[in-house]
């Protein structure tokens, strides 16, 4: 029986954390949230609170168990989970959720040092289930979000290979796609949406037309991926609104636009990619000052440059240059190390969390958000052109 428990009691366990992320890891930063608006330190800072040094290779099981700090709603389910591992036998299921976890965890805190915990959480469940499918998709996953592209295809072709889970395939096109292969990311979304028409596939979809040219086609289709939101899964959901707004910003909507902005900021308040659009939205109005306030907020909770540039523009149109110029400074004195983390990235997180929490992760496991009309299945098992324009 596999058990963590025995990691924690060596001496120094966790002193030898510090060392392995830091090297790893650098420059992460973050703000708050709306669904975790506590001061949780990054990732990068949490392991810093080792005491000691240790002369051991650190083991991923041990680099897991990284104390972690907050209240918030993931912070309490990464806590419990961390009890479970240090106490309870069996427990790989644990390792796997807490590592989609420590995903979730990248995402809302904007911190990559979390991608690099659930790496480890991978790479621990490599060692007692070697080439374990579900340590593979999660090891993509990370591999993926932190751009290492060709690590990650190599993984998603094998999962593909093995299973052809909708999500394997969600994957392959993921990768594929960031490379510029966009016949063969079309293909994968299909077999993806064939699999499983929901608001996971819908969104790839959506993004692929938007990268063809086919902005109708790609709202079109994001309207699927809102009407399969659900306020169980408040980050999807407004991350679908804000794309779907954003492209009815783009087709000049404007109302439209601001109707799916505040759908957004309904699921998650503070939501810092909705309050980006927000502002652009009305800069573009010449509502300067309104402006300002909502990027300032954005800027807050997601230090990226592209917040920042934004931030220095409306600023700069509200005669304040040199707050701009304060912005822009610290710009260039962070060159960019935020940029590892985009607004635009969206996976199956919550989606593989659900299928972990009811037990199910095998080929049966084929949830299905109840908002999608019978309708919307059909037109997603329909051949490749109605919905991935090519």
């Amino acid at each position: 029986m596999f058990m963590i428990k025995k990691h924690c009691r060596k001496k120094g366990n966790l002193c030898l954390i510090l060392a392995a992320l830091s090297c790893l890891v650098g420059g992460c930063r973050r703000g708050n949230t709306a669904s975790d608006n506590t001061e949780t330190p990054p990732a990068t800072v949490a392991v810093a609170a080792t005491q000691e040094e240790s002369p051991s290779t650190p083991e991923p099981c041990d680099l897991i168990l990284a104390p972690h700090a907050g209240t918030g709603r993931l912070d309490v389910e990464i806590t419990r989970l961390q009890d479970k591992l240090r106490t309870e036998t069996n427990t790989l299921p644990y390792v796997e959720k807490l590592g989609w976890l420590f995903v979730a965890k990248a995402r809302e805190s904007f911190d990559p040092g979390y991608y690099k915990l659930a790496e480890q959480c991978a790479l621990c469940l490599e060692s007692h289930q070697p080439h374990a499918a579900e340590a593979l998709l999660l090891r993509g996953h990370v591999l993926q979000s932190l751009h290492r592209f060709k690590e990650a295809e190599l993984l998603a072709r094998e999962l593909v290979a093995r299973r052809g889970l909708s999500f394997d395939y969600g994957l392959l096109g993921d990768v594929l796609m960031e490379q510029g292969s966009l016949s063969e990311a079309a293909d994968a979304y299909q077999k993806m949406v064939d699999e499983k028409p929901d608001l996971q596939a819908y969104a790839r979809i959506s993004h692929l037309r938007w990268l063809k040219g086919d902005l109708g086609g790609a709202a079109e289709v994001m309207k699927l991926a809102v009407g399969a939101a659900s306020p169980n899964a408040p980050e999807s959901a407004a991350w679908v609104n804000t794309r779907l707004a954003l492209l009815e910003f783009q087709k000049g909507s404007t109302e439209e636009a601001k109707q799916q902005i505040d759908a957004a900021l309904g699921f998650q308040q503070d939501y810092a990619p909705a309050l980006l659009l927000s502002g652009r939205l009305l800069l573009a109005e010449g509502n300067t000052s309104e402006a300002i306030d909502a990027l300032q907020r954005a800027a807050q909770l997601n230090p990226l440059p592209e917040y920042q540039w934004l931030l220095s523009e409306a600023l700069r149109a509200a005669g304040r240059a040199e707050e701009a110029d304060a912005v822009e400074l610290q710009l260039r004195r962070d060159g960019g190390r935020a940029g590892q983390i985009h607004e635009g990235e969206h996976r199956h997180i919550v989606s593989r969390l659900r299928l972990l929490d009811s037990g199910m992760t095998g080929s049966t496991a084929m949830l299905r958000p109840s908002s999608i009309s019978s309708n919307s299945v059909r037109r997603a098992r329909t051949p490749k052109a109605v919905l991935i324009s090519t």
